[in-house]
């Protein structure tokens, strides 16, 4: 198992911690940022700076520190390397009408 790059498992624990923080405080992502933290962590991979199970691993403690909460059991299943899961507040839901 290689050892994991310190430089990019910092930069990659920037990226989940912004991602992670915004989805729990309600606000939201772009994909665009979500894209390239994915394809940082695939290049990761692909340059030997550690392993898809490492960093699955990483990114999951990342988000119970933002959140506060840890990943459902089948996430890894849900949302395969090198995706990263998002799992936002639900958003309320008002009535728009006074029909009962």
């Amino acid at each position: 198992m290689p050892k994991i790059d310190d430089a990019a498992l910092l930069e990659l624990e920037q990226r989940w911690n912004a991602i992670f923080t915004a989805l729990a405080e309600g606000g939201e992502v772009s994909p665009a940022q979500r894209l390239r933290a994915e394809g940082f962590m695939e290049a990761a991979v692909v340059l030997g700076y550690a392993n898809a199970e490492q960093l699955q691993d990483a990114m999951a403690e990342s988000y119970r520190l933002c959140s506060q909460d840890s990943l459902p059991e089948d996430w890894r299943q849900l949302f395969p390397f090198p995706q990263i899961p998002g799992f936002g507040q639900r958003a309320p839901v008002v009535p728009s009408t006074n029909e009962q």
